[in-house]
């Protein structure tokens, strides 16, 4: 759920009054917020974070860097068997293959004669499963490469079973893919495999929410969120999609209205600012900046 409306500064024109956007043939996966990409797939979500500070540089699109990234990392994923089969298999999903490919198809993208140069982070969640005795059971393959972060939020103990750990090259300038950039997925991105249960919220989120709220106002605004829908009878049903959608946008929404209210609020006390003032800088309030979340359900699949 994005911060503002979405935009998709993909064209530099419109030619046509279909504005959807296309690459190699196919349709640009996910949404543009700001700088900022996420995507929401059967079993595939991410959120990237384009540096915004492209903007002020010549051919300078952030925008599109953290879209394409995003959009090929998951179109990798959907053409491996291991991923969309689910049949047992001894294969397992390799999402920092994946992520390399769509750094190579980006890099493409890109060049010249249509040059355009940017940088973003990359962070996003693969739910695969894997067999136990007689049942299967969920595995999470997160993949991270900067700032951005998935975390994993247990609702009925308010717990964080996992989150992702921020990479740096020094203050406010998170490992990124592109123009410039020495990163690559093969020899910066971190892939962490993680068992999770039916009921674990799984969220994908931009800097623009772990600088502006702490884990445990994270961890409560999901827990009110879900119990707020509950109250409301907005209950889910077993097996209907469409409730559990309904739950997680209102989680995601929740989430940015936290974080944006922090972002304009020059006097709160944020992780930015501690950040910053752990390395010498004088500064209070918020961190103002895109503000993407994802929030996913795990449920079992229904057949």
């Amino acid at each position: 759920m994005p911060s503002g409306s979405f935009s998709d500064p993909l064209s530099t024109h419109n030619r046509s009054r279909d504005r959807r956007s296309y690459v190699n043939g196919e349709m640009i996966r996910g949404i543009t917020n700001g700088d900022d990409a996420v995507l929401v797939g059967e079993n595939f979500i991410g959120a990237n974070d384009g540096v915004g500070a492209w903007a002020h540089k010549p051919r300078g699109h952030a925008a599109l860097w953290s879209r394409l990234i995003l959009h090929f990392w998951a179109l990798e994923a959907e053409r491996d068997p291991s991923v969309t089969s689910a049949a047992s298999t001894s294969l397992e999903p390799d999402p920092v293959a994946y992520l390399q490919t769509a750094y190579e198809h980006t890099l493409e993208a890109t060049a010249a004669p249509n040059e355009w140069k940017g940088t973003t982070t990359a962070c996003a969640a693969l739910l695969h499963h894997v067999h136990e005795a007689a049942s299967s059971e969920p595995v999470l393959y997160v993949t991270n490469l900067g700032d951005s972060q998935v975390m994993v939020v247990r609702p009925e103990t308010q717990e964080v079973v996992y989150k992702t750990t921020e990479q740096w090259h020094w203050f406010d300038c998170p490992r990124q893919l592109g123009t410039n950039s020495p990163d690559t997925p093969h020899a910066n991105a971190v892939m962490d495999k993680i068992k999770i249960r039916e009921g674990d919220v799984v969220l994908a989120m931009s800097d623009g929410v772990v600088d502006n709220l702490w884990e445990h106002e994270i961890i409560q605004n999901v827990h009110e969120s879900m119990q707020r829908t509950t109250r409301k009878d907005h209950k889910e049903a077993e097996g209907d999609a469409q409730e559990a959608d309904g739950r997680m946008l209102d989680v995601a929404k929740a989430l940015v209205k936290a974080a944006r209210n922090i972002a304009e609020d020059p006097y709160a006390e944020s992780p930015f600012m501690e950040k910053a003032v752990e390395e010498g800088l004088a500064m209070e309030g918020g961190k103002l900046d895109d503000i993407s979340v994802v929030a996913a359900l795990c449920r079992r699949r229904n057949g």
